[in-house]
């Protein structure tokens, strides 16, 4: 199964997951206090994060989140837009990386 990610930046994080915890109708299921947020719905993967080499808003990066995928890629396409393929695995081991107190599972 496919979802697609959306990255987005922010400078606004508590204030972002409270508005996007309404508009994806839950809440996220990781949190990184000041830093992080990631919701996964049925159909969708979408992250925020406090990233000081994107503007407020700006598109980080898309992707898959694919079940099938074996390892984690990324490539970008024609338009300078960085689109990574990963499956839930993958992307909780980088979370996990980037943030070991973390201790991010999927379910």
């Amino acid at each position: 199964m496919k979802k697609l990610h959306l990255a987005i930046s922010t400078n606004k994080i508590e204030e972002t997951i409270k508005d996007y915890s309404v508009r994806l109708e839950m809440e996220p299921c990781s949190i990184i206090p000041n830093e992080y947020a990631l919701w996964r719905t049925d159909s969708l993967n979408v992250s925020i994060r406090q990233d000081s080499a994107c503007k407020s808003g700006e598109l980080r990066h898309l992707g898959w989140e694919d079940s099938s995928a074996q390892e984690f890629s990324k490539d970008v396409d024609v338009n300078g837009i960085v689109w990574e393929r990963f499956n839930a695995q993958q992307q909780a081991d980088e979370i996990n990386e980037l943030w070991p107190e973390a201790k991010y599972q999927p379910k």
